[in-house]
C-alpha cells in the first residue's frame, strides 16, 4: 500500500509549511507557505547565510533611515526565500505581509503592491505567489482589493466561521483556517481528552469546508497549524493542506488506509449563508472568545518574531557598515 502521505496527495493538494529550503526539495510538495517565525529560524541557519549576507550587502547601498533599511533587508530576505522555492515546487508560494501591519488596511497594500514588484523584477510571475495576509477585518478588506489587481492572497490567523465567510465575501482566493491553535485554546480551557474526530480546530476546518461547498463559494480552503498527524487524517480530502516537515515524514512512513473524510460532493450539513458588515462581523468574532484570543497572540507572536529578525539584521547592517 502506498504512504498516508502519498494517499493524502491523491485526494488534497500537499503544501509544505517551512522556510527550510532543503526539506522543500527532500519532500516535493506542491505548495509552500512561509511566515515570520519560520523565516526567522531560517536565516539563523548556516545553511541559509548566503541570501542573508545577500540582503546584508544590498542592504548597505541604501540610503534612508535605519529602521527604513532594515524592513527593506527583511522584505528582500522574504522574496529571496520565496524566490528559491518557486524553483523547487511547482505551485504557488505564500509570503507574508508583516504582521504589525495587520490593522492597517492601506499599510498592507502597500506592502503587498511592494513584494508582488520585488518579485517580478526577479522574474517571478505574481500567479506563482499568494500573498498572506492576517484574517483581521482591515486585512480583509486589504486582499479585497488586492484580489481585483490580480494579486491572489492567502487569508492566515483564521479561527472562525465568520473570518471564512467574510473573507468568501471578499473574493479571496485561499483562506488558512487554523486547527492545532484551537485545539492548544481549548486544551488549556481545560477541555478533552479529544479524539481526530472530537478536535475542535478539525471541527472548525469541517464546518468552513461545508460552507463553502454548500454555498458555491470557490475560496480555496487549506487546513493549517496541525499538532498530530490524526487531525491531519482527519481533514484528508480538504482542498489543501500545509504541514510541516516532521508531520509530512511520519505520514511518509506510515502504509495504513487513508480514508477520504472531506468529498465537495458530499461536504455534509452546512452553516446557513451568513450576511457581514463590518459592525457585525466585529461583534460575531468579539462573541468567539477562543478566536479572539487566538486572533490577537497570533498577530503579538508573529509581530515578535518580526521584531526578533528585524533586530538580527539591523545588528548585520550596523557591522556591515563598521567592516
Amino acid at each position: 500500500m502506498p504512504s498516508k502521505l502519498d494517499q493524502l496527495r491523491a485526494m488534497t493538494v500537499v503544501v509544505a509549511d517551512t522556510g527550510d529550503i532543503e526539506a522543500v526539495r527532500r519532500l516535493k510538495p506542491q505548495d509552500c507557505t512561509t511566515n515570520p517565525t519560520l523565516l526567522l529560524k531560517a536565516v539563523e541557519t548556516p545553511a541559509y547565510g548566503h541570501l542573508l549576507d545577500e540582503a546584508i550587502d544590498w542592504g548597505r547601498k541604501q540610503a534612508g533611515s535605519a529602521e527604513a533599511v532594515t524592513a527593506a533587508v527583511c522584505d528582500r530576505l522574504a522574496v529571496s526565500f520565496g524566490a528559491e522555492l518557486t524553483k523547487i515546487v511547482p505551485g504557488r508560494v505564500s509570503t507574508e505581509v508583516d504582521a504589525d501591519l495587520s490593522f492597517d488596511t492601506e499599510g498592507s497594500i502597500a506592502k503587498a503592491r511592494a513584494l508582488i514588484a520585488a518579485y517580478e523584477a526577479r522574474g517571478v510571475s505574481r500567479d506563482r505567489i499568494l500573498i498572506k495576509v492576517a484574517s483581521t477585518w482591515e486585512g480583509i478588506r486589504a486582499a479585497e482589493v488586492l484580489q481585483r489587481e490580480g494579486i491572489d492572497c492567502n487569508l492566515t490567523l483564521l479561527f472562525s466561521l465568520v473570518q471564512a465567510a467574510a473573507c468568501a465575501d471578499a473574493g479571496v482566493f485561499l483562506i488558512s483556517p487554523f486547527v492545532g491553535r484551537i485545539l492548544d485554546w481549548h486544551v488549556k480551557a481545560g477541555g478533552g481528552p479529544y479524539t481526530a474526530e472530537t478536535d475542535p480546530g478539525v471541527q472548525s476546518v469541517r464546518a468552513i469546508y461545508a460552507y463553502y461547498k454548500a454555498h458555491g463559494i470557490k475560496t480555496v480552503v487549506m487546513g493549517a497549524s496541525f499538532r498530530n498527524t490524526g487531525e491531519i487524517e482527519a481533514l484528508a480530502g480538504c482542498d489543501r493542506l500545509t504541514i510541516g516537515p516532521a508531520l509530512m515524514d511520519q505520514l511518509a512512513a506510515d502504509e495504513g488506509p487513508l480514508p477520504r473524510q472531506l468529498d465537495p460532493a458530499n461536504a455534509g450539513e452546512a452553516p446557513a449563508k451568513m450576511t457581514l458588515d463590518e459592525k457585525s462581523f466585529r461583534f460575531l468574532l468579539n462573541e468567539d472568545a477562543m478566536a479572539t484570543e487566538k486572533l490577537s497572540e497570533g498577530i503579538r507572536l508573529f509581530v515578535k518574531d518580526l521584531r526578533a529578525l528585524r533586530g538580527l539584521v539591523g545588528k548585520r547592517l550596523e557591522q556591515a557598515k563598521a567592516a
